[in-house]
């Protein structure tokens, strides 16, 4: 992982763990992070929010209303007034999708979690050994489209991906399905993911049991657990996507 990106990361979670802790676990000195978050504060203000609010939603499947995200990024000591939160969420998509959700999430269906086997072991021996995987939005000029990708820790490639404009379960499913079609998968293959509702689904688990995949899931707050899957989104959307917003 380069600097840049860990850097990145470490100034997503800023607000959750100490700078010199996550300095010392990424292996990089406080002082460069701090050059690094000088250079970050001359880019677009509302896109350095919105990375914030983003997380706030992705943790709370966005369910959360401006009102409630304007007290989390209080919380993490940025100040922002409730009007300019909810100018952003709108700018970048990222409102309350509480009424959509209960037209095609079936809240009854059964949980399935699963062990860190990944274990923060993000190096892999052979190809198509140990793959993470996780959704994120992109905010286009047409509108939210929302990525799922699969990485092999072996090389950091992206064995596949897939766009929709909902977070389904079935885009998670679709995602998988194309790996599988693209790679020989001859040994035994974990698949790590976050605690997502997609990930913990029914329709998840017979896929990958389908499959022979060993699912292996992060433990509830620790985002370090998937870092890898974050570093991909982090420098996808700081080079890529805050600079030049895609068409669709």
């Amino acid at each position: 992982m380069r600097p840049k990106a860990k850097y990145a990361v470490i100034h997503r979670h800023r607000g959750e763990y100490p700078i010199s802790v996550m300095c010392k676990f990424f292996g990089v000195s406080r002082s460069g992070y701090y050059c690094f978050k000088k250079r970050l504060g001359e880019t677009d203000r509302d896109a350095v929010v919105a990375k914030e609010i983003e997380e706030c939603q992705r943790r709370t499947d966005k369910t959360y209303g401006y009102r409630r995200v304007w007290k989390w990024l209080k919380g993490r000591n940025i100040q922002r007034d409730p009007k300019t939160v909810l100018r952003i969420m709108k700018k970048y998509g990222l409102l309350s999708e509480v009424r959509r959700r209960r037209q095609w999430v079936n809240l009854g269906q059964q949980v399935h979690k699963y062990e860190n086997l990944l274990n923060r072991q993000f190096r892999a021996v052979r190809p198509n050994e140990k793959w993470v995987t996780d959704i994120s939005y992109i905010h286009t000029k047409e509108g939210i489209l929302y990525l799922s990708m699969i990485r092999d820790l072996y090389d950091n490639s992206i064995v596949a991906y897939k766009t929709a404009s909902r977070q389904t379960v079935n885009l998670v499913l679709d995602t998988i399905r194309l790996a599988m079609k693209k790679e020989k998968v001859a040994a035994e293959l974990q698949l790590h993911s976050d605690q997502g509702f997609q990930y913990t689904s029914q329709a998840y688990f017979k896929l990958t049991q389908s499959y022979g995949i060993t699912p292996s899931m992060s433990r509830k707050g620790n985002p370090y657990d998937n870092a890898m899957a974050e570093n991909f989104f982090s420098i996808l959307k700081t080079e890529c996507i805050y600079r030049h917003k895609p068409k669709t």
